[in-house]
């Protein structure tokens, strides 16, 4: 399990976390701990009680999505303690922009620019 785990929570600090993305966190979660404990759907029993054993099998134990957000936590401080362009970007404070009557550059490649 825990190298399910610590694969699942690669890079976990840059993600995005929406309200799908937290079901299907959870949904993965509970399948997991159905899977060790030999338990199938068709048995109908609560995530809770599946919660209380596992927690009984293998002690105290965060979810998924605590562990996660205790990492952005983590994360979000190592950056505002550093000093470039992360921290600039995560706190928004960007200087500069295009001069007036530019065209708002896209990042496309094209042959317009010179790049065949």
């Amino acid at each position: 399990m825990r190298i399910v785990i610590s694969i699942f929570l690669y890079a976990c600090e840059s993600w995005t976390l929406t309200a799908e993305i937290q079901q299907r966190i959870q949904s993965l979660e509970m399948r997991c701990y159905r899977r060790l404990l030999g338990i199938s759907y068709t048995q109908h029993i609560t995530n809770m009680e599946i919660r209380q054993r596992i927690s009984q099998a293998i002690g105290r134990h965060d979810d998924l999505l605590t562990i996660m957000k205790k990492r952005k936590l983590r994360w979000c401080g190592h950056i505002t303690r550093s000093s470039g362009l992360a921290k600039t970007i995560l706190q928004g404070t960007v200087q500069g922009g295009r001069k007036r009557g530019d065209k708002r550059k896209d990042g496309r490649i094209t042959s317009k620019n010179g790049l065949n």
